[in-house]
């Protein structure tokens, strides 16, 4: 993010100018992070320094790659947007909700939307592509994460069953499913063996690991848990991506919001980005069984309130003048949060589009994950490879894990 300069201050409102050039502030506070460069990402936060940039660029090699994808469970576009950013175009993308299926059209009308049930998705009448190279998705949380008591696959919302169906009927080169941190929990460990187990029937060599957002330039903490399976000669090439900031030198909450919050001429604006000097924690959306337009639990909301903000709802409109501490975010800059676009419109009422923006998977997150794909399934060198190949984060299975049909299952 830029600080705005001082013309463009001063035209926000009239001839009352911000002191202290919110500029300078910044580039002091970033200064002082590169030295000594951080042990985890080694100074290569500069990288991902421009959220814009970050979000929006993509190379023409990356253009011309032309790999092919199905996504599952799209929601508003984050981890569509992020493979498209890593070279990957869409052959469809699968989302049941109506909302989200209007915010991914109004955004790329050009992308193959398909509102539709994963669980009754017939996929070679809606894809004319031979091939599918990655099939990828985020399917529900809930069964998974903690505000949805962990039910796992007792859950009517676990849809791995049906994602380990769509592997089977598309025979893609590559899987890549994302999830809450709560999946890499050990009483799920027997459930993680038997999907990996599954997936190794059907001739891939998986992997789980656990990731966070931060660690690739999103202003959040935001762990998720990432599987990736690939056939066996790609999989000896893939590398998990390395990352290019962390928890110290990601862009902070006020870095990314401190222009929005002067847009209608709010004068704690300088001060409140100025304190607002770490990122944010995980945001939750919610689920349509529970969860409204908040920013997370009682601990996270606590979290919110030492970055001056009010996590208890999304406001309708920024700060202005006379809003005291602590403000609350509207919809559009939780998106930014995110690392969505600024321009990204999400559609339906105020709790459906948050709820799209708090389920999304980050759009720089999706990206370097992606690319990390496309490096071993076009055999070349991954510009983002990590040192350590494969490794997992998960307990070791248990001696004698549970079996589960899961033929019988998918039925």
């Amino acid at each position: 993010m830029r600080a705005p300069s001082a013309s463009s201050r001063q035209s926000r409102s009239g001839s009352r100018a911000i002191p202290t050039p919110f500029a300078n502030t910044l580039q002091r506070s970033l200064d002082r992070r590169i030295a000594p460069a951080c042990h985890i990402c080694r100074g290569k936060w500069r990288q991902a320094a421009s959220m814009t940039e970050t979000i929006c660029s993509t190379t023409a090699a990356e253009r011309a790659s032309s790999l092919t994808s199905i996504e599952v469970c799209a929601g508003a576009g984050g981890l569509a947007l992020g493979l498209e950013q890593a070279g990957f175009r869409h052959s469809v993308l699968l989302e049941l909700d109506s909302d989200a299926c209007r915010t991914m059209r109004r955004n790329r009308p050009r992308w193959p939307v398909l509102q539709a049930d994963l669980r009754s998705f017939r996929p070679r009448l809606a894809v004319s592509d031979r091939r599918v190279d990655l099939l990828s998705g985020g399917v529900p949380c809930p069964p998974f994460s903690v505000a949805g008591k962990q039910l796992g696959q007792a859950d009517e919302r676990d849809l791995f069953p049906s994602m380990l169906r769509l592997v089977e009927v598309t025979a893609p080169r590559a899987v890549l499913i994302e999830n809450v941190k709560g999946l890499a929990q050990a009483r799920f460990v027997d459930y993680r063996q038997q999907i990996r187990k599954h997936l190794e029937s059907l001739g891939y060599s998986a992997s789980w690991k656990v990731l966070y957002a931060c660690d690739y330039g999103v202003p959040q903490l935001r762990p998720r848990a990432v599987l990736v399976a690939l056939h066996p000669a790609d999989f000896d090439r893939f590398t998990w991506p390395a990352p290019l900031t962390c928890r110290a030198t990601a862009p902070t909450v006020g870095q990314v919001l401190y222009e929005s919050m002067t847009t209608r001429d709010w004068e704690l604006a300088e001060a409140w980005a100025e304190a607002a000097s770490t990122i944010a924690p995980t945001l939750c959306g919610g689920s349509r069984k529970h969860g409204g337009p908040d920013l997370g639990p009682s601990r996270a909301r606590e979290a919110w309130s030492k970055l001056g903000v009010n996590g208890s709802g999304v406001a309708d409109q920024v700060p202005g003048p006379g809003t005291a501490l602590p403000v609350k975010l509207t919809v559009a800059q939780t998106a930014l949060l995110q690392g969505f676009p600024p321009g990204w419109q999400f559609s339906g009422g105020k709790t459906s589009a948050y709820r799209q923006v708090g389920n999304a998977f980050p759009p720089p997150f999706a990206a370097a994950v992606g690319r990390s794909l496309a490096a071993a399934l076009l055999r070349t060198a991954s510009p983002e490879a990590s040192e350590n190949r494969r490794p997992t984060a998960f307990p070791a299975p248990q001696p004698k894990p549970t079996t589960v049909g899961w033929a019988t299952a998918m039925t």
